[in-house]
């Protein structure tokens, strides 16, 4: 019985981690693997390196019964699973896949794969990295025909993790039609929602094109704020009622897109096929070109108050997550924007409660920022600034709004 196996999950970040914690709690033994040394030593001492609801006491359960145990190598088991991160190299051009850390992983536990072994790969990817696991497996030494090779993109948001790991459907795709069953089967032990089952290239292409769906919606809002912002027209409000159409469904606007997920996967599928993916590229661009937008706004209102106070002023940036009330600032607009102002040469502050420091900027409480600071952006929609009190001090102070926490404001910024 699979209840019976050792889990060997590969990467304790912010899927890793929570899917090792949660399949412990399903009486799995669950060895993890991490080259950080230090998130390693927390987790063994039942503590967590990442803020995730709900997550702390999944893995202080799963630590003090025994059934989690962190390694900085890997180790044996039965079923492998890789969650390590798959960026993109910058650089002229289209940006393109990098899979160096998924191959990386896969390297390092052939030497355990053995025969009837499940390897996992849950790393959102190209399509085709889940044969080039196999291959790899292959090179070096496994019989990948004895071996159920298979991906299963996670689907969850920060947030509501550990709810959404157990209750959202899953796609599994398998190099062949055992690997599928069989990988299927172990979901099934853990997992509430539906277990679909595919080949390994469509359960790839269907992470990039739900990301890729969300990118683009969020690039028509983002372009509809742009052309409201100039015709001075409240493009929150203007999207509440234009979704009142029943078949309507309009994202929001921001600052950007950020994350792994949505700001990184639809590259993955233009550098694929870039004669093809045009919607999708220029949705990317779209997006982009919003956070250069937002900081041109910036900019103008920081000319404007030096001008009123014949002094430098001081740029409060409320928001450096990439989304609401998390601590994640990977591929963050908000970061992007605060750090390209600090670099050319601005003063400026960060209201950031989700993380305890930075190493570029000054920190500041709410109440600071606002009685400090000549030009205020918001720039994350957390739970922290929709507090009435605060808004109406934001109002007050003509904070630039870029993630409608003052919707109902007649200026907002875009």
């Amino acid at each position: 019985m699979l209840r019976k196996k050792t889990v060997c999950v590969v990467g304790l970040g912010y899927i890793g981690l929570p899917t090792a914690a949660l399949l412990a709690s399903s009486n799995y033994d669950v060895v993890g693997v991490d080259l950080n040394a230090d998130a390693v030593h927390t987790i063994n001492q039942g503590r967590i390196h990442i803020v995730e609801p709900d997550l702390d006491a999944f893995v202080r359960s799963a630590v003090a019964s025994g059934r989690l145990k962190a390694f900085t190598t890997p180790q044996p088991g039965d079923v492998y699973m890789i969650c390590v991160p798959t960026p993109f190299h910058e650089g002229e051009g289209i940006p393109q896949p990098n899979i160096d850390y998924v191959l990386a992983a896969t390297r390092s536990i052939a030497g355990f794969v053995k025969p009837g072994d499940l390897v996992i790969l849950e790393s959102t990817s190209p399509v085709g990295t889940t044969q080039h696991m196999a291959d790899v497996l292959s090179e070096a030494g496994v019989d990948v025909s004895t071996v159920h090779i298979a991906y299963c993109p996670e689907r969850v948001l920060p947030g509501k993790i550990m709810s959404e790991l157990v209750e959202n459907d899953r796609v599994i795709g398998g190099l062949t039609a055992e690997a599928t069953a069989t990988v299927a089967g172990f979901y099934r032990t853990f997992v509430h929602g539906q277990v679909l089952e595919t080949d390994a290239k469509t359960a790839e292409m269907c992470k990039l094109t739900e990301n890729s769906f969300r990118d683009v919606n969020i690039a028509f809002a983002n372009e509809l704020s742009l052309i409201c912002a100039k015709e001075g027209i409240n493009v929150w409000q203007l999207i509440q009622l234009a979704n009142r159409h029943p078949r309507v469904n309009i994202l929001q606007p921001g600052a950007g897109v950020g994350g792994h997920c949505i700001a990184v996967d639809p590259w993955f599928i233009v550098a694929r096929d870039p004669e093809n993916a045009r919607l999708i590229r220029t949705a990317r661009e779209v997006n982009n070109a919003k956070t250069a937008w937002a900081i041109d706004q910036m900019k103008i209102a920081a000319a404007d108050a030096n001008a009123r106070t014949g002094r430098k002023a001081k740029i409060a940036c409320f928001g450096l997550a990439f989304k609401p009330d998390i601590d994640d600032l990977r591929e963050s607009p908000a970061l992007s924007i605060a750090e390209a102002l600090f670099d050319q040469g601005y003063d400026v502050i960060a209201v950031e409660p989700n993380i305890e420091s930075h190493g570029k900027f000054e920190l500041a409480e709410v109440d600071e920022a606002i009685a400090t600071a000549d030009v205020i952006a918001v720039l994350v929609k957390h739970r922290q600034f929709t507090d009435s009190k605060v808004k109406a001090a934001l109002a007050q102070a003509n904070a630039l709004d870029f993630c409608g926490v003052l919707a109902e404001q007649a200026r907002p910024a875009a």
